[in-house]
């Protein structure tokens, strides 16, 4: 594991979205993303500058409904991208946490690489949109990305003023919190008494 490159590529096609992801764990760049909505493209890029990440991502969905299915399917796909890159995840760190302020606005996120799918959302925002996106569209994007990756995810906002401010906490946290969990340990094990991680 050591000497590979850890990347993931995912293209996924419905009646309501098409989607091209590729993440690279080990590269600070290339970031490319494009889903049609400004400022999850601006959460996205937050994420993946934040976490040190490799991330072109495109999306085609039909906005001109609103931007549900483009967001849980990018989640989707970003979570197999995910899954795909750390393969059996041998000799990394596994867990993964970070506090991350923006100004008034404070989110906490910690990760398990475990296996198993599980989010817990802790926030509430002041205004109802963040980017003119109802706030609930962004619990559902990491939703669909946990369910798809297999990963414990906890996030809670622990202080926000402003929409904007405490989602973008959030995501920046999300990219800190996995870079953690994905570094390499400098073991050639699988973190877990069981031996797997899948």
């Amino acid at each position: 594991m050591a000497s590979s490159s850890r990347i993931g590529k995912i293209d996924r096609e419905t009646s309501e979205t098409k989607i091209s992801v590729l993440l690279n764990l080990d590269a600070s760049g290339p970031v490319s993303i494009s889903s049609g909505i400004g400022f999850f493209d601006h959460m996205l890029n937050s994420f993946s500058r934040h976490g040190g990440f490799g991330l072109s991502l495109s999306c085609r969905g039909d906005l001109e409904i609103d931007a549900h299915h483009s967001m849980e399917d990018t989640g989707l796909a970003l979570g197999l991208a995910l899954r795909d890159a750390l393969g059996d995840k041998r000799g990394i760190t596994r867990f993964g946490h970070s506090y991350v302020p923006l100004d008034e606005s404070l989110s906490r996120v910690v990760i398990d690489l475990s296996g198993r799918p599980h989010l817990t959302w802790e926030a509430e925002f002041p205004e109802a949109e963040a980017g003119g996106v109802s706030c609930r569209l962004y619990r559902e994007f990491f939703q669909a990305l946990v369910n798809t990756s297999c990963i414990t995810l906890h996030v809670d906002l622990l202080r926000c003023g402003e929409s904007h401010h405490g989602m973008e906490s959030i995501f920046k946290a999300f990219g800190r919190a996995l870079r953690m969990a994905v570094e390499r340990s400098g073991s050639e094990s699988i973190p877990s008494t069981k031996g797997t991680l899948s």
